[in-house]
């Protein structure tokens, strides 16, 4: 092969000497490196050499226990291929191992590599270079044959939704000394999703009328993969008033600022001219967050378009069982009176929003 798999007799030795006590301490904390069940440790970036352990994973009779990479994702060309081709070898429950240089530990390390003012500059140059050229269809391939992919840019919560999107879920992470360790075990087959977000323009899938799927168009104001967190995010973080998750991490500095003044949100009027949506109406939602609400509110969903401009905006319920009865309430009014009930909301809903100076976190 033409990578490193180290012989498993030396596992502790290789981590301690290239990583330190702290990262083997916190792999043994979930791997039992003499214990019955194959371990195998890994130093590559690339997803073909992974297909040699198919191999491997023959002789241990598709009981692969874990898979530790010591090489950042970070330089890891096809990420999610890598870690598709991780899942296919590990056994159901098995464990991925490996780390990254956040995009918040990557400015920290900038800024105090370089005196002021110049520490920004380079950071600048870096994010735009590192982060954003790779997101552009336009720069994209320029980006990948220049750099091969290595030393890019990726977030907490990119790496934890690549996990996701890729059959794992994540079971631990740390950092240590400026890396981000994790640890994913596996649960599931990879989504494949080749139309996962990435851009500054996303596309999401969401319930329409007659519960069908349709795309809604927002600028992007979440990180990269973040539609694959939104059960982790709900059990970790919990709700806050206005029924969204509470203290996001998904959210972006830049998507802060966005939703705070409704950027993210105006290109779903692409979805009302194509139909998918009108003016006001019931948000378009999730298939997980749409599993949150009573099947008997479900189908009233279900019976008309979603909404640019949701009744939130005019009953400002605070909680989630709130946000269903003010839903619940519009729908039977725009059953009986469609026009005059989508009037009333427009102006009560208008009201609140330029004069309370309502938002929806």
């Amino acid at each position: 092969m033409t990578f490193r798999a180290i012989v498993s007799q030396n596992y502790r030795a290789t981590i301690l000497n290239e990583k330190g006590t702290e990262v083997l301490n916190f792999i043994e904390q979930h791997v039992l490196f003499d214990g019955d069940s194959p371990v195998i440790l890994l130093d590559t970036t690339s997803h073909v050499n992974l297909k040699s352990l198919q191999n491997f994973h023959g002789l241990f009779n598709g009981a692969l226990h874990a898979l530790i990479n010591i090489k950042r994702l970070n330089d890891v060309k096809f990420i999610n291929k890598f870690l598709e081709e991780s899942n296919e070898v590990l056994a159901k429950g098995g464990l991925f191992i490996g780390h990254i240089e956040s995009l918040g530990n990557r400015k920290k390390r900038i800024l105090r590599k370089f005196p002021r003012p110049l520490n920004r500059l380079v950071y600048f140059f870096d994010f735009i270079v590192k982060r954003l050229l790779p997101k552009f269809r336009i720069t994209k391939k320029m980006y990948f044959l220049l750099t091969k992919g290595k030393n890019r840019v990726i977030s907490e919560m990119e790496s934890y939704g690549r996990l996701y999107s890729c059959g794992f879920e994540l079971v631990d992470s740390k950092e240590i000394d400026g890396k981000l360790w994790f640890i994913g075990r596996k649960i599931g087959k990879p989504a494949f999703n080749k139309e996962a977000t990435y851009g500054p323009l996303i596309k999401l899938k969401r319930h329409g009328k007659d519960n069908n799927l349709i795309y809604v168009y927002k600028l992007r104001s979440m990180h990269p993969y973040s539609e694959y967190l939104q059960e982790y995010i709900a059990s970790k973080q919990g709700f806050q008033k206005g029924g969204k998750f509470k203290d996001d991490p998904r959210v972006t500095t830049a998507g802060k600022f966005f939703r705070k003044f409704w950027l993210d949100e105006f290109p779903m009027f692409i979805n009302v001219f194509k139909g998918e949506m009108k003016l006001i109406g019931v948000r378009p939602l999730s298939s997980h967050y749409l599993g949150l609400y009573p099947e008997e509110i479900r189908a009233l969903r279900a019976k008309t378009k979603p909404g640019l401009i949701p009744p939130f905006y005019a009953d400002l319920p605070e909680t989630l069982d709130q946000i269903i009865e003010s839903e619940q309430a519009y729908l039977l009014s725009y059953f009986e009176n469609p026009i005059s009930t989508d009037i009333k909301y427009f102006f009560k809903a208008g009201y609140n929003i330029l004069v309370k100076k309502a938002r929806s976190n």
